[in-house]
């Protein structure tokens, strides 16, 4: 039974485990003729690679992207392109000690009661390391758009650490000014305090990530089973360490009246409806509004931490463990650019599923 593979035309399946030689991507579904290169993918990965800063994993990785097939003379040839990302920095003997022991909030219990064998490794195949892959698979997907959708704009950012949320006003400029991707200098640096007494206490902490894509168009997405917000939610949530997903206004949708919380139409100068305001996300009934699609996803707090934890052993004996390691003390930060890779390959993926199932455009006009 294979579970490794996302999308429906546009598809991409991983491969690969955190210390094994190498991981990646196969991807299918890319068009022909589209210029792709190892440089165009190597931007995206830079952003999720680990070691950038104090505030991620120590772990030293250039994460550098090999493409092996599917590409001829610079431009895809409408056949699978395989990415491989090679292991340079293993440390697999911060490991031993967990061999026989079940990390707390980690996937070891569950993949031995399912398998009866687990890499222990550095989480094996549910270490985030994985997302590595989907980076560079979402920069095919990025590649692709900008010749299909040329003003689509795909933007992640921090929104929350711990309790801390953004101070102020927010300026989207500031984003690659500092490593927590948060839109504001201020609350940069107070993050940076925040998180400098977590990181030296040997433990970690939580974060929100907020995705944006703006000038995604409108009819992306098919009612029930097909629906866009379906699909952005099953993206987030399958990254590693994410326990909630919203659209628009999500959970806080529940606290609004019903005049608060519908977005009214109007027609624009342009001859196109514009809206009021947003809190539906962009997505009405399952398809785009050609508003800003905006989705929001919390990640918990890394589990591997320098603290002593109760556990239990394979043989079922109580034990304590404390895992060792290089560990992010919060992995909401490098989580940023995987949401965005994951926009990307979602949005794709309906594009061409909506010129396969209506053709190009739009069915309805309005205001003809």
């Amino acid at each position: 039974m294979s579970m490794n593979t996302f999308g429906h035309i546009f598809r991409f399946t991983t491969w690969g485990e955190s210390h094994g030689p190498a991981l990646g991507a196969t991807v299918d579904g890319v068009p022909p003729g589209i210029e792709i290169n190892e440089e165009m993918l190597q931007v995206w990965l830079d952003k999720r690679k680990p070691g950038t800063s104090k505030y991620t994993t120590q772990r030293r990785e250039p994460d550098q992207v090999e493409i092996l097939s599917g590409v001829f003379e610079g431009l895809t040839t409408g056949t699978p392109i395989q990415l491989m990302i090679r292991n340079t920095d293993q440390r697999s003997k911060d490991y031993g000690d967990i061999m026989e022991k079940f990390r707390p909030g980690h996937a070891d219990i569950t993949y031995w009661q399912k398998y009866g064998i687990r890499d222990y490794r550095g989480g094996g195949r549910s270490s985030a390391r994985e997302t590595a892959a989907r980076v560079a698979a979402g920069g095919i997907a990025r590649a692709v758009l900008a010749q299909l959708i040329p003003d689509l704009k795909i933007t992640g950012y921090m929104t929350q650490i711990g309790p801390h949320g953004i101070e102020g006003e927010r300026d989207l400029n500031e984003i690659n000014n500092n490593p927590f991707w948060v839109p504001s200098q201020k609350t940069a640096q107070q993050w940076a305090d925040y998180l400098d007494g977590i990181r030296k206490a040997g433990s970690s902490v939580g974060a929100v990530v907020e995705v944006v894509a703006s000038g995604a168009p409108a009819g992306l997405g098919a009612p029930i089973y097909g629906k866009i917000d379906t699909d952005l939610a099953a993206a987030m949530m399958s990254i590693n360490a994410v326990k909630g997903v919203e659209i628009g206004e999500g959970m806080n949708a529940a606290a609004l009246t019903g005049e608060e919380n519908a977005d009214e139409i109007f027609m624009g100068n342009d001859g196109k409806p514009v809206y009021s305001s947003n809190h539906s996300g962009g997505v009405l009934g399952g398809i785009s509004t050609g508003q800003d699609l905006v989705v929001r996803f919390a990640v918990k707090p890394t589990s591997s931490i320098l603290k002593t934890r109760q556990t239990i052993s394979k043989a079922g004996k109580a034990e304590e463990i404390i895992t060792k390691g290089r560990h992010d003390p919060c992995v909401g930060i490098r989580a940023v650019p995987v949401g965005e890779a994951m926009m990307a390959c979602v949005i794709l993926d309906h594009l061409l599923l909506h010129r396969a199932h209506v053709g190009e455009g739009l069915r309805g006009p309005i205001g003809e």
